[in-house]
């Protein structure tokens, strides 16, 4: 499986930038060609011809056509993870967590659309979903152990290549975490399809950022019960 690891992730050079653009390019085209003739005729030649690359140069991103639909947001997350890890130390890691989403979130106001068509393809296909629910787990359980390591409770027994890890391994990572870390990173990735989830029908009521920073207020108050006045309204 193509992966990203969390150093090669860290963006700032026109190199890292132009990568991610090729990459955004690359997944683009194919979920708009999946959604408009579907994925079983959807080839590696037409999402390249469609982003403007050659077919070898799409092969250097992903491994195989389903990777692309798959593996959407393994360059966010390594950069959520590696933005947590280093964030300053008088955050909590919830607050840390909240900044590196933040970050990555900053133009899904644009890019509504395209999610959308990316959860009617992977709808679709449920092969798909099914390795695409599987990559999400993959990512929690990696948010989970940068939330550990920033803590001072990360296992070094795993500090090497965790994209790649066989069941077995994912296992013994599990095992190496303790409850705290794994409740913040599920709390985090809930909070974000959350916030998702309300904007978008939403949209008239308040901006995107409005809505994802109100979750985390929530969360950081300790979801308590609102005021009858919040109550009745749709925020």
């Amino acid at each position: 499986m193509q992966h990203v690891d969390d150093e090669t992730a860290v963006t700032g050079s026109w190199r890292e930038r132009k990568k991610r653009a090729t990459r955004a390019a690359l997944v683009e085209a194919a979920v708009r060609i999946a959604a408009e003739r579907g994925v079983e005729h959807t080839t590696v030649d037409a999402i390249s011809e469609a982003a403007g690359v050659s077919p070898r140069t799409f092969f250097n991103y992903f491994d195989s056509r389903d990777e692309v639909f798959v593996l959407v947001g393994a360059e966010a997350s390594a950069r959520v993870r590696n933005a947590v890890r280093e964030a300053p130390r008088e955050l909590s890691p919830l607050v840390a967590l909240r900044d590196a989403m933040a970050v990555e979130l900053q133009e899904i106001e644009q890019q509504q659309e395209l999610w959308r068509l990316h959860a009617e393809v992977l709808r679709r296909s449920p092969e798909l979903l099914a390795r695409s629910i599987g990559a999400h787990m993959a990512d929690e359980l990696g948010l989970a152990e940068a939330v550990a390591e920033r803590i001072g409770a990360g296992s070094p027994s795993f500090s090497g290549d965790r994209a790649e890890s066989t069941e077995a391994e994912a296992q013994q990572r599990r095992r190496a975490l303790g409850l705290y870390p794994r409740l913040v990173a599920a709390v985090g990735t809930s909070a974000v399809r959350i916030a998702v989830e309300h904007w978008c029908v939403h949209q008239d009521e308040a901006a995107f950022e409005d809505v994802f920073l109100e979750v985390f207020d929530h969360l950081a108050a300790g979801l308590p019960e609102p005021p009858p006045a919040a109550k009745s309204g749709r925020r």
